[in-house]
């Protein structure tokens, strides 16, 4: 089955979605203060298309995978598939419509679990398959993923960190799920893998008409495989388009110092290109007020950016969304890096972005 990625057809909302986590102390476990990872998060995602979301350790990315995913519960705001409050629809239908495919495959697998047990467990336990039936179905899923037959009987320890994520995958695909989120599914694996992985990742999509979200460090991954790209920073989405837009056109500051930060083959790079955000990540429990992001934009307005909080608005008729006061053009990058040479040495991070 092929999908048409033209179609505008909503697959899953996210309405003012926040997740917070209470902070206790004394003997009586008082709520101090909470962690805001998601905190007001409003997305739609489209039926067949990948969307990326990036952003440094600590946005709040793999928070709001689980949420959507209703694997832990909303603090705020509502999550809705395919017309339906996720809340309002029973866990094992929505177990069998969305799926998750871990970032470490093999700590999500049962080291005891034959590969047939692994693979084969949400059709027991869905009652979907038994006996021979079974093992004939967890054969098509091996061979869905480029996996033998004989794989069966072996056991998570017995195969390569590719092959895993190969196994993860099958086991997610046995419920024909219509949703997968993919957490970080090629992090851990050498660059020769990975191509073979996102490979893969398309041509199951293709075939089985399936709608991703892809949660990822790595830039030049979600450039190859996204449709769109989310960009997210202390628990906010700043910057949401489709991925030529935002690689070619990066509207919001801490989009540029990310896409400034990709590793580069040619040697025709200049250094000055290279955009150094000064100071750390504020803490999620303690956000700025105003622009979450101003305490380390180097073109931040005293009494705007510190006070007001910009809302995510499209800027052109592609649908391009940003939230910033100051939406940047191309040429924007190449003061940023002017500007961040100016910081000290002692401001400097020992890293660009994580």
């Amino acid at each position: 089955m092929t999908i048409d990625r033209t179609e505008d057809q909503v697959l899953l909302e996210l309405r003012d979605l926040k997740k917070w986590f209470p902070i206790k102390e004394g003997m009586l476990s008082t709520v101090k203060s909470y962690v805001r990872a998601v905190d007001g998060v409003n997305l739609q995602i489209k039926r067949g298309e990948t969307l990326g979301i990036v952003g440094e350790s600590g946005c709040g990315k793999t928070t709001l995978g689980r949420v959507l995913l209703g694997l832990i519960p909303i603090t705020d705001g509502s999550v809705i598939y395919d017309g339906d409050d996720i809340r309002n629809i029973p866990d094992r239908e929505l177990r069998r419509r969305m799926q998750i495919v871990f970032q470490d495959p093999g700590g999500s697998m049962n080291p005891r679990m034959s590969v047939r047990s692994i693979v084969g467990e949400p059709l027991q336990v869905n009652r979907l398959a038994e006996g021979v039936e079974l093992t004939q179905r967890v054969a098509e899923l091996l061979d869905s993923v480029g996996l033998k037959r004989e794989h069966m009987n072996r056991f998570p320890h017995e195969f390569s960190g590719g092959q895993k994520q190969r196994l993860a995958l099958a086991r997610s695909l046995s419920l024909d799920p219509e949703f997968i989120l993919l957490d970080e599914p090629t992090s851990a694996l050498d660059v020769s893998v990975q191509a073979q992985v996102l490979n893969l990742l398309e041509e199951i999509q293709e075939k089985h008409g399936l709608t991703f979200v892809f949660i990822t460090h790595a830039l030049n991954v979600v450039n190859h495989i996204s449709d769109r790209v989310a960009v997210m920073y202390l628990g906010k989405i700043v910057e949401l388009a489709d991925t030529s837009s935002l690689f070619e056109k990066p509207a919001h500051p801490y989009t540029h110092a990310l896409l400034s930060a990709i590793p580069e083959p040619s040697l025709e790079k200049k250094a000055s290109e290279r955009i150094v955000l000064s100071g750390d990540v504020p803490s999620p429990a303690n956000p700025p007020s105003g622009c979450r992001f101003h305490t380390r934009c180097p073109i931040a307005e005293k009494g705007l950016c510190d006070v007001e909080e910009p809302q995510l608005k499209t800027i052109d008729d592609a649908g391009h969304a940003v939230a910033c006061h100051f939406p940047l053009g191309p040429g924007m990058q190449l003061k940023m890096a002017e500007e961040s040479e100016d910081i000290s040495d002692d401001d400097k991070p020992s890293a660009v972005l994580l």
